[in-house]
């Protein structure tokens, strides 16, 4: 499948349009779903607001510079970038599961006004706690599932990354003078 991902598209392309995706679904939970988002919720976004800042930056840099060794460097912020929310949402899953406690911003409850300005702005909510789980789908929570897309999305990228490298290897850059090999 993943072939055919390379013939498709490249990779920081597929990467940002994933990115959005779940950051789509994720919003489409909270606003049409009316599920509050945990402290660790919005966590787990962050890391695939700035796989997006990093695939778009990528694209750029591949359509304008072209620099083979700039790709390879994105790519591998991707990984970095997946694995951080796969470890988010690994966490997160497993304070769900009670193997573990959550963070101190994760009580939940009703949030106070005066201890946040945007919070002041729009007036008391609620906000989630990390450790109850509101959707399930097979058993397996929407951190848990969450941790999966990631864990796959960091691996496409490593895929990619070694890609890059192999293709480098196997065409070559130009020697200090300036001849191909």
């Amino acid at each position: 499948m993943s072939d055919f991902l390379d013939r498709l598209t490249p990779w920081p392309l597929f990467a940002l349009i994933a990115s959005l995706t779940l950051l789509a679904i994720a919003h489409a939970f909270e606003h049409f779903g009316g599920m509050a988002p945990c402290a660790l919720c919005l966590k787990q976004r962050e890391a695939y607001w700035i796989a997006a800042a990093v695939a778009a930056v990528a694209l750029i840099l591949e359509r304008w510079r072209q620099d083979p060794a700039a790709l390879r460097a994105m790519n591998a912020l991707l990984v970095v970038a997946f694995m951080a929310g796969a470890v988010v949402a690994g966490f997160h899953a497993g304070v769900e599961q009670k193997w573990w406690p959550g963070l101190a911003t994760c009580v939940g409850g009703e949030l106070d006004p005066d201890t946040d300005l945007l919070s002041a702005l729009q007036g008391p909510m609620n906000a989630a706690r990390c450790d109850e789980i509101p959707w399930a789908f097979a058993g397996i929570s929407m951190a848990g599932w969450n941790m999966v897309a990631a864990l796959i999305l960091a691996g496409l990228s490593l895929r990619a990354t070694f890609r890059a490298q192999a293709e480098r290897d196997t065409f070559g850059e130009p020697d200090s003078e300036g001849l191909e090999p």
